[in-house]
């Protein structure tokens, strides 16, 4: 989810390669989604044959589809504001819930999620988990980390979990104000455990972290720039990489994403304005990309796309 930082804030210039072909996107490998796929900042998971998305919305958006083409409206998560978010974002708004990612380990889907001021890092990540999502015995497993205006750099939002290639689990977050974060988690207790590492810093926008890891690297994907203003967003998905999941992560020019830089994945075209919010999911031995962007054929209408993602020379592509 965005945080709305004023205009006048010196905007840093992510490298162009590879933005020509993103203007393609929605062209190849695209999924052609119909039913409700109003959605923001979406996260994708499969359980047996069933996929699910979970979204940016009051008490968490629920989607889900049998062939994860033809979408339906679900029940959102939280029928109401858990009595602990207050006390970390204490003017968020009603019930409103960010960014939610859903991962699966030791027979349990974790639901990472945000809770934050528009604007501020007055925010929080919490945590629930269930047995089965068609179930939904879902379980508030409280807070997970925190930031606070004028005690922390960082801000706690925009959560996403990552297994490295030793098979331990990672939490990035963060947004503007100090950049993606990540902290290693306690397969315990499934919350955060030693040092904050930081990846990338942006002075124009940057959040919405992910990180895949495949062929020997690890690839940090990040939104820049604005969301949230409709067909005038400028919302852009980016990437670097780094043989480290702890970084430091390279843009393809060899560029240090913690000195702003990053290489544009995908800008959008005539149609899909401002794409970001992007979720990587591991399909078998298949990679898949979903995302949100504003519909410019439908009064800038946020709605979400589904790509397969493809690595091809060591980095990734439509």
């Amino acid at each position: 989810m965005a945080v709305g930082m004023t205009a006048l804030m010196v905007m840093q210039s992510c490298s162009k390669a590879g933005e020509e072909h993103a203007m393609l996107a929605g062209q190849a490998a695209f999924w052609n989604l119909t039913g409700n796929i109003v959605a923001h900042d979406p996260c994708i998971i499969k359980e047996g044959s069933m996929w699910w998305s979970f979204q940016t919305g009051t008490g968490i958006g629920v989607k889900y589809s049998s062939d994860g083409l033809n979408w339906t409206q679900g029940v959102q998560i939280f029928a109401s504001e858990l009595s602990w978010w207050r006390q970390y974002a204490p003017n968020m708004g009603s019930n409103d819930v960010w960014a939610p990612d859903c991962f699966y380990y030791n027979g349990r889907y974790w639901l990472y999620y945000s809770v934050s001021e528009f604007g501020k890092n007055n925010s929080a990540i919490g945590l629930v988990s269930c047995s089965s999502i068609i179930k939904g015995d879902w379980r508030d497993d409280g807070m997970v980390i925190y930031s606070k205006s004028g005690t922390h750099a960082y801000n706690a939002i925009d959560p996403n979990v990552t297994r490295d290639a030793s098979g331990n689990l990672w939490l990035s977050f963060g947004s503007w104000f100090d950049g993606i974060k990540l902290v290693k988690l306690n397969t315990s207790t499934m919350k955060p455990t030693g040092s904050i590492y930081s990846l990338a810093k942006r002075s124009g926008g940057i959040e919405g972290a992910d990180i895949v890891y495949n062929g020997g690297y690890y690839y940090l994907f990040v939104s820049i720039d604005k969301c949230c203003q409709g067909v005038n967003s400028t919302y852009k998905i980016a990437y670097g990489r780094a043989t480290s999941i702890t970084g430091p992560y390279y843009d393809k020019n060899g560029n240090n994403m913690l000195n702003g830089y990053c290489t544009v994945f995908d800008s959008g075209n005539s149609r899909w304005k401002g794409p970001g919010g992007q979720d990587i999911y591991k399909n078998g031995s298949n990679f898949i990309i979903i995302r949100h962007a504003y519909d410019a054929t439908d009064n800038g209408t946020p709605k979400m796309l589904i790509n397969d993602l493809y690595f091809s020379g060591g980095w990734p592509t439509y």
